[in-house]
């Protein structure tokens, strides 16, 4: 099968006002990413107290080494699932945006709650990978809905706004870990996880699917399952599936084995400093807290970069970022000891704008792909990298083991945006084109 490169086109500068359906329709995507958001931030948030009370369980002295790798192990399995959720693509091509959404938001939600009633490290385990295949799958389908729905003015705007709600959801897991976790315990963390799925009545009776689908409705029903994967790989789009894949693995190498393991260095650098037990639960959420703050304000600047450097020069920068300050952070401030809490909090502002560098994908993705396939795009280029980003995130938890320490091994994820910056002036730029048909 062959689909065309889509063409160039000159966009409007007028401003539409939206409809009834595009802002129910926004909040549904962007209400399901924020608590997806917070589902998946819960874990790194009650890593250290879980795995100290699951691992004895399970048969394995809780030494700090063996925390640290077997935090990364279900850190990678947990990716491993996010990567299967490359298979809500085709789904949502052919069985429509709105009805993927609702599926992916009641499993991640399911499997989230689940874990809250775990006997061992190994259900545990388990229960991860099953909950990352729908916390990927949410953010393709709701990516997809607000450029496919929104006006053409308005596009780049909406997909600053709605990649806010990822890094709210963080947020909102660092103030429940501060007000209930730090209090209850990690158990109540996971139950609380299981909310999301409150949202499914909204989505289902208040927003109808993206006019573009509809219009493609005929045309992707009577198609096989697998065949818009085949769109993707044909002449025309190839090169641009493989690079993008590429950006988002250095983008996971950044996330998932390199910030994410903030909460786990502020509860290191607070113990060190003498607040132990609660206090250094509150540290961690504070640290959380900022950079998800950060990350938000990155977001909202992101149509600002997209704009002015276009989509190749806004992930650029981002990556640059991200590159300087993981290798800073980690690699220099959490060795300095007594006085390393305030460097390291100064520095995590920079750690969480930089981590902006996903709100880029939700704009620069759906303008690469035509309507048929662009579900299946969204969901292959952020999902399937991370099968890769399991085994980085399987090694750096490998590496934290070895060392006794987590600061060297994460700095050295920092490799990755290098990479990716050299990769970056190879991408499409599609800046002042419209969405494709």
């Amino acid at each position: 099968m062959s689909v065309k490169a889509p063409p160039s086109n000159t966009k409007s500068t007028a401003t539409t006002p939206l409809t009834r359906n595009q802002i129910r329709g926004f909040w549904a995507s962007w209400g399901g990413w924020t608590l997806d958001g917070m589902d998946s931030f819960i874990y790194a948030l009650v890593l250290v107290p879980s795995l100290r009370e699951l691992l004895p369980n399970s048969g394995i002295a809780a030494t700090k080494g063996n925390v640290g790798f077997y935090g990364g192990l279900l850190f990678a399995l947990f990716l491993l699932g996010w990567g299967l959720a490359f298979l809500w693509g085709p789904v949502g091509d052919k069985f429509g945006r709105v009805w993927t959404l609702m599926l992916t938001i009641v499993w991640y939600s399911v499997f989230t709650f689940l874990s809250a009633l775990v006997v061992n490290v190994w259900q545990l385990a388990i229960l991860r990978l099953l909950a990352g295949i729908g916390i990927g799958g949410e953010w393709a389908m709701g990516g997809t809905f607000v450029a496919e729905e929104w006006p053409e003015e308005r596009r780049r705007v909406g997909a600053g706004y709605m990649h806010t709600g990822y890094y709210l959801g963080i947020l909102l897991a660092a103030i429940a870990n501060y007000a209930i976790g730090s209090h209850y315990g990690w158990r109540m963390m996971f139950a609380v996880g299981g909310l999301p799925a409150l949202l499914l009545a909204w989505v289902r009776h208040g927003v109808a699917e993206p006019e573009r689908w509809k219009r493609k409705e005929g045309v992707v029903r009577s198609w096989k399952i697998w065949r818009p994967f085949a769109a993707l790989f044909s002449k025309a789009l190839r090169r641009r599936t493989i690079l993008n894949s590429l950006y988002m693995l250095a983008s996971i190498c950044g996330l998932w084995a390199g910030t994410v393991y903030v909460p786990a260095a502020a509860t290191t650098l607070a113990e060190a400093a003498g607040r132990i037990g609660p206090l250094a639960a509150q540290f961690a959420s504070g640290a959380t807290m900022l950079v998800s703050v950060a990350t938000i304000l990155g977001c909202l600047a992101m149509p600002w970069f997209a704009e002015k450097l276009g989509r190749r020069g806004a992930l650029g920068f981002y990556f640059a970022v991200m590159l300087t300050f993981i290798a800073v952070t980690f690699g220099k401030v959490f060795y300095l000891g007594a006085t390393a809490l305030p460097w390291f909090f100064a520095c995590l502002f920079f750690l969480g704008f930089g981590g902006a560098n996903f709100a880029v994908y939700t704009l620069w993705l759906p303008e690469q792909y035509p309507t048929e396939c662009r579900a299946s795009a969204f969901a292959f280029s952020t999902s399937f990298a991370r099968f890769a980003g399991a085994g980085i995130t399987f090694l750096v938890g490998a590496g934290v083991q070895r060392y006794g320490s987590l600061g060297i091994p994460v700095a050295l994820t920092s490799i990755a945006f290098a990479i990716g910056l050299l990769l970056v002036p190879f991408g499409v730029e599609t800046r002042g084109e419209c969405l494709p048909a």
